[in-house]
């Protein structure tokens, strides 16, 4: 199963994290880290979030991350998986209301593999 075996990849990227704690950006990138995983954090618009630095994109991490969480809009996630396409990220975790039918094709067309889940739920 597809879900299991990214839950099981170490190195996150949280695309859309944020510094509200009542945001799903907040929540999952603390949840990821407090279960163990190497998350980053990439919004263009933070230096840190929870006192640790933020990327402004995929580019800018100190590695490559395994997974892809994406907490965009779908209208804001076509660079995003450009991105990921390119750098060679394999897998995208889209949470609920991150995605819509155009942008499917599209990670598809990219060759993504993906997950439709909140992992938040999946993790407990």
């Amino acid at each position: 199963m597809l879900k299991k075996k990214m839950l099981k990849k170490t190195i996150w990227a949280v695309a859309g994290a944020n510094e509200d704690p009542g945001k799903f950006g907040n929540r999952i990138y603390k949840k990821l880290r407090s279960r163990g995983y190497t998350a980053y954090p990439v919004n263009p618009k933070y230096e840190s979030i929870e006192g640790n630095q933020c990327y402004k994109d995929l580019s800018s991490l100190p590695q490559k991350p395994e997974v892809i969480d994406m907490v965009v809009s779908p209208k804001r996630g076509r660079p995003i998986l450009e991105e990921a396409a390119r750098l060679g990220v394999e897998y995208v975790w889209f949470q609920p209301g991150t995605y819509d039918d155009e942008l499917l094709e599209f990670t598809k067309a990219k060759g993504l593999k993906y997950v439709l889940a909140c992992v938040l739920v999946e993790l407990g």
